[in-house]
């Protein structure tokens, strides 16, 4: 589709023998919100990592188009410099590797020379609207944090790197309502700086709550079957998927 920041075409694609997705057809513009929802095992985080170029899948069938490029074959460290953005259900710890060290390097990947004074502006800026203690800039990236701790500092990487395309892998899992409020303002802060498009990966809805839901997708065994805006998931909320099941079926 003409303008189109990412879209797939009948994306297949396994791990080892085994198919987990099938024919997959997605469409995002800039600036979107897409929600992708589906009881558990569905492939949703599939799509995420296989959108993300992770090596343990394979796209068997298919194509991933970012920005009008084919990344079908592009390896992950590439899509990322190219706007891509992954948070992980359960974030990597790195000892010896500063929180802040990691995000300047990735900025520097990601856009050459950084102008240190500026970065650490910023990094403040985005630290106090988290309510992140500044000292969390020098520990080691997620290394003692708590489950908040580590999706906060996922969600400042996201507002400091401004990727094109931030696909948010079940954020709001284990966090309290608090926690949930600060991130869903990081997300949206992260918006308004970049119209940068979100793809948000859930099977809860409580991060949506502050959100504009423009598209809602849902998955159930490798296959999106429906489609709709952020009606569907207040229809998801009422109904659960048995009807989503039963039409896979069919």
């Amino acid at each position: 589709m003409k303008d189109a920041l990412l879209q797939t075409s009948g994306l297949t694609a396994c791990i080892e023998e085994k198919e987990l997705l099938h024919g997959v057809d997605l469409t995002i513009h800039s600036g979107e919100t897409h929600v992708l929802m589906g009881p558990n095992g569905a492939g949703k985080s599939t799509l995420g990592y296989v959108l993300m170029g992770n090596p343990k899948y394979t796209v068997t069938d298919g194509k991933i188009y970012f920005a009008g490029q084919d990344i079908t074959e592009l390896s992950a460290d590439k899509r990322a410099k190219a706007g891509m953005f992954l948070s992980f259900q359960e974030p990597l710890e790195v000892p010896g590797l500063t929180l802040e060290g990691f995000i300047r390097s990735a900025l520097q990947q990601k856009a050459g020379h950084v102008r240190y004074y500026d970065f650490k502006k910023e990094l403040a800026r985005c630290m106090e609207i988290l309510q992140m203690d500044p000292s969390y800039a020098q520990r080691s990236l997620n290394v003692g944090f708590s489950g908040g701790e580590k999706k906060k500092a996922e969600i400042l990487q996201l507002m400091m790197l401004k990727p094109q395309l931030a696909i948010l892998d079940e954020t709001d899992s284990g966090l309290d309502v608090d926690a949930v409020r600060l991130v869903s303002k990081g997300i949206e802060e992260y918006q308004r700086d970049s119209n940068g498009a979100l793809l948000i990966i859930t099977h809860s809805t409580r991060i949506l709550d502050s959100l504009h839901v423009d598209h809602t997708h849902v998955m159930v065994d490798g296959h999106i079957v429906a489609n709709g805006d952020g009606s569907l998931v207040d229809e998801i909320n009422r109904g659960g998927y048995e009807r989503f099941e039963r039409s896979a079926e069919e």
